[in-house]
């Protein structure tokens, strides 16, 4: 276990800041701020939801403890579906990068501090906009002045990482809501496989393999959590660091779903330490 260094020690502020605004739609982002002269680590938040639910307040206990560890979290809406496809989401979270960077030192922290968070399907849209920020779709949003999408460190908990093998999972167990998702994200398998984080790092795609940790539980009836396994392994073979920590008998998404439980506990302070290594804390 990380020792005190990742315990929550911090008072937070907390507020809804407008980081986008895309076709006329305003995005917003949740920003937690710990209380202190930093500069802190920051990163940017990106919810799960099978890609078509949930807002910046998802993972609000992740956010509010990483906060109270001398962590700035910026957790982003972005565009879903029905209305917007693949890559649509990805564009945004590329901007929230960038926008972060560029807004790094008015929030307490600095550039090159600044790396990313995503859950479930967030993981998947975080993980293409950091792994190929050179991409001109991923890109395609202007904002953030001159700074790029290229973030210190990853983390994934419980990260649709493969998503192909997740749609071959639900078409097996014939589970029609993940198979619904999958089609009103991506469109078709050709978009899926397109942004499949598993196959741009093993086909040599990725442009970036910043530090990468990966929080997954064992019992996960989402996705196989072998996935996890796949993604470190193959991360690891393409030269850079991946650190995975799984949990026996842990559902997906378990640290929302009892964020004071041992396991919950135990990996939230995984991820404060992690960030903390590598975001300068």
């Amino acid at each position: 276990m990380p020792d005190q260094a990742a315990a929550p020690r911090f008072e937070i502020a907390v507020e809804d800041v407008e980081y986008q605004r895309a076709a006329g739609q305003t995005l917003l982002a949740r920003l937690y701020r710990p209380r202190g002269p930093g500069p802190f680590p920051a990163l940017v938040e990106v919810h799960g939801g099978a890609w078509v639910n949930g807002d910046r307040l998802n993972n609000t206990a992740i956010d509010e403890y990483l906060a109270r560890t001398g962590i700035v979290v910026a957790a982003l809406d972005f565009r879903m579906p029905p209305a917007h496809r693949y890559p649509a989401a990805v564009a945004d979270v590329h901007l929230g990068l960038r926008w972060l960077k560029a807004n790094a030192a008015r929030f307490g922290s600095a550039p090159e501090r600044v790396g990313g968070l995503g859950t479930s399907s967030g993981a998947q849209i975080l993980f293409c906009a950091a792994l190929k920020p050179d991409d001109p779709r991923y890109a395609a949003l202007p904002g953030g002045d001159s700074f790029d999408a290229r973030p210190a460190f990853l983390v994934s908990c419980w990260g649709v990482l493969d998503p192909t093998a997740r749609y071959r999972m639900a078409q097996q167990k014939k589970i029609q809501r993940f198979l619904d998702a999958h089609a009103t994200f991506f469109g078709d398998e050709a978009a899926m496989d397109d942004g499949n984080p598993q196959r741009i790092v093993a086909s040599g795609g990725a442009h970036h393999l910043p530090p990468a940790l990966l929080i997954q539980g064992t019992a996960d009836d989402n996705l196989d959590h072998a996935i996890a396994d796949r993604f470190a392994e193959t991360y690891r073979k393409a030269g850079s660091e991946a650190e995975l920590h799984k949990f026996a008998g842990e559902p997906h998404m378990f640290i929302t779903k009892a964020p004071t439980a041992p396991n919950s506990f135990a990996a939230l302070g995984w991820i404060a330490d992690f960030v903390g290594r590598h975001g300068g804390l």
